[in-house]
C-alpha cells in the first residue's frame, strides 16, 4: 500500500520537529531586535500538554516564553526547498513555502486515511502491522509500538490526524507510492506511438516481481488496442506519405482506396511487426531507465518530474534506437503493395540488398528529436491533471476511478501527439522515401523546408485526423485489456 511512507516509520529515519521553550530574559537585559519568529502552519497550535508543563514550572516573577522550531538537517531543507521551488530559482519564498504545506497536507491526509483500516480517525499498532503485513513485511507488535511512540503525544499508543501531520509536515513525500500505483499512465495508455515515459514501480513491486506483471499487461493491452486501431494507423501513414495539395487522400477515399488495392486484410498491412515491437521496447526501457535513474543519483523511490523526463527521455532515445529498424520495416510494410513482399523478413531482406543497413535507419534524427517534446508534454499535462484533481477532490482516496483516468491520459497523449507530430510526419516520409520511384533523398531540414513551401504549413499535418480518432479507441481498448490482464495475472492494485 503505502509502502514508501510505512518504511519510513519502520526505520525511523526522520526525528519529529519539536518546539522548545528558549530562555527566558532576565530584568535588565538588552532585548537583541528580532526575539521571536512566529511561523503560521495551517492549523498548528501549541499542544496543551506542553502549556501545562511551562505553567506548572512558571513561578513569579511570570517570564517571556519563546517558541523555536527546531531546524531540521541541511539535507532536508533542501528536500523541502526543492519539493516547493516552483521557479526554480533555488530558493523558498513564503508563497511558495505555504503552497507546499498545502500539497503536502493533502497527501499526508491520504495516507493517513489509508492506513486508519478502521475508519475510527486513529491509528493503532494493530493498523501499521497489517498494513506492513499488505506489502509483505512482517513486524512483532513490540516493533510496532515503538514506530507509534515515536508520534505519540499523549500517551494513548494511537495517533491522531494532528500528530501524524505534526510529525511528518516538514518531511517531503514528493510522490506517494498509492498515488502512483492509481495514477499509471504509460502502461495503460498505449497509442502506438513509442514514445511514453517509462512505468516507475515501488520498491515492493521490484522485489515481489509484481513489475513484470504489469508489463506483460501492459504489453497485451497494447497489442490488442493497436490491433483493433491498425486501419486508422495504416491510414494515417499513406496520408502522411501520398496526401498533397493535388492528391487530397480523405478518410473515406483512403479507406476505399485501401480495399480496393487488397482487401479487408490490407487494413492491417505494417501491425504485425508493430505489435512484436512491443515486447523488446518496453523490456529496453524499463531497463535503461532503472540504470539511468541509478545514475543521476537518485535515492529516492520516485523521481520529480523534470528528473522523470530526462531519465525517461533517455531510455526512451536508448529503446528507441535499438528497435529503430523494426520502425522502418512498419512503415514500408504499411505502404507495400499487394504481393510486393511475402513477409517481415522478406521486407528486410530486400531492404538491405537494394539500400544496404543505412536504409533501417532513416528518419532516425528527427524521431529521436520527436520523444522529448512528446514525453515532456505527456508527463507534465498528465502530472498537472492528476494534481489538479488530487487538490480539489481527493478526500478519502487517492483513487480517481476510470472515466477521470481515460480523460487525463486521452487529453495528455493527444497534447503530446500535437507537439511532435510534425517531426513524426518528416520521419515517415524518410522512411518511405525509397518506396517512391524518382523521388528525392531528402533530408530532414531539406524534407522541411520543402513540404512547407509546396504544401504549405498545414503540411506539417498531413494525416493528423485519423491519428487523432484511434486516440480515444486507443486508449479505452487498452485500458480494459489491461484491467483485465492484471486480474487474470494476479496483479495487485493496492
Amino acid at each position: 500500500m503505502l509502502e514508501k511512507m510505512l518504511r519510513f516509520l519502520s526505520q525511523s529515519l526522520f526525528g519529529s520537529a519539536q518546539c522548545e521553550p528558549a530562555e527566558s530574559e532576565q530584568p535588565g537585559e538588552k532585548e537583541s531586535g528580532a526575539t521571536e519568529v512566529q511561523t503560521a502552519l495551517q492549523g498548528k497550535t501549541a499542544h496543551s500538554s506542553d502549556s501545562k508543563d511551562i505553567s506548572r514550572s512558571s513561578v513569579t516573577p511570570k517570564k517571556t516564553t519563546v517558541l523555536i522550531m527546531v531546524a531540521p538537517p541541511t539535507d532536508l531543507q533542501q528536500k523541502i526547498v526543492k519539493a516547493g521551488d516552483k521557479d526554480l530559482d533555488g530558493q523558498l519564498d513564503f508563497e511558495e513555502f505555504v503552497h507546499y504545506l498545502r500539497d503536502h497536507e493533502k497527501k499526508l491526509r491520504l495516507v493517513f486515511k489509508s492506513l486508519d483500516k478502521k475508519n475510527d480517525g486513529r491509528i493503532d499498532s494493530q493498523e501499521i502491522m497489517q498494513s506492513l503485513r499488505d506489502l509483505g513485511v512482517n513486524i512483532s507488535e513490540e516493533q510496532a509500538e515503538k514506530i507509534l511512540r515515536s508520534m505519540d503525544k499523549n500517551g494513548t499508543m494511537t495517533i491522531d490526524w494532528n500528530e501524524w501531520r505534526d510529525y511528518h509536515l516538514l518531511h517531503p513525500a514528493g510522490n506517494i507510492p498509492e498515488i502512483i500505483l492509481y495514477w499509471k499512465h504509460s502502461t495503460i495508455f498505449d497509442v502506438g506511438e513509442s514514445l511514453m515515459v517509462p512505468d516507475e514501480f515501488t520498491a515492493e513491486e521490484k522485489q515481489t516481481g509484481m513489475w513484470w506483471r504489469h508489463l506483460v499487461a501492459g504489453g497485451g493491452a497494447g497489442a490488442v488496442s493497436r490491433t483493433c486501431t491498425a486501419p486508422l494507423d495504416r491510414l494515417k501513414v499513406l496520408m502522411q506519405v501520398h496526401a498533397s495539395k493535388s492528391n487530397s487522400m480523405h478518410i473515406a477515399g483512403g479507406f476505399s482506396q485501401m480495399i480496393r488495392e487488397g482487401g479487408v486484410r490490407s487494413l492491417w498491412r505494417g501491425n504485425g511487426i508493430n505489435v512484436i515491437k512491443i515486447a523488446p521496447e518496453s523490456a529496453i526501457k524499463f531497463m535503461a531507465y532503472e540504470q539511468i535513474k541509478r545514475l543521476i543519483g537518485s535515492n529516492q523511490e520516485t523521481l520529480g518530474i523534470a528528473e522523470r523526463l530526462v531519465a525517461g527521455s533517455l531510455a526512451g532515445v536508448i529503446a528507441q534506437s535499438s528497435i529503430y529498424p523494426m520502425e522502418v520495416l512498419k512503415t514500408r510494410l504499411a505502404l507495400r503493395k499487394t504481393g510486393q513482399y511475402s513477409g517481415i523478413l522478406d521486407c528486410a531482406k530486400h531492404i538491405f540488398q537494394r539500400e544496404g543497413v543505412a536504409a533501417f535507419y532513416k528518419g532516425y534524427v528527427p524521431n529521436m528529436l520527436g520523444i522529448i517534446p512528446y514525453a515532456g508534454i505527456d508527463l507534465a499535462v498528465y502530472e498537472t491533471l492528476k494534481n489538479s484533481w488530487l487538490q480539489r477532490y481527493a478526500t478519502d482516496s487517492a483513487d480517481p476511478g476510470v472515466f477521470v483516468l481515460l480523460a487525463c491520459g486521452t487529453t495528455s497523449s493527444t497534447c503530446g501527439q500535437l507537439s511532435s507530430y510534425p517531426l513524426a510526419l518528416v520521419r515517415t516520409r524518410m522512411q518511405a522515401q525509397a518506396t517512391q520511384e524518382g523521388g528525392p533523398q531528402m533530408s530532414m531540414t531539406g524534407l522541411f523546408r520543402h513540404i512547407v513551401r509546396t504544401e504549405g504549413a498545414t503540411g506539417l499535418y498531413r494525416g493528423l485526423a485519423p491519428n487523432f480518432m484511434k486516440v480515444i479507441p486507443s486508449v479505452s481498448i487498452s485500458y480494459v485489456v489491461y484491467e483485465y490482464l492484471k486480474i487474470t495475472l494476479g496483479v495487485q492494485s493496492k
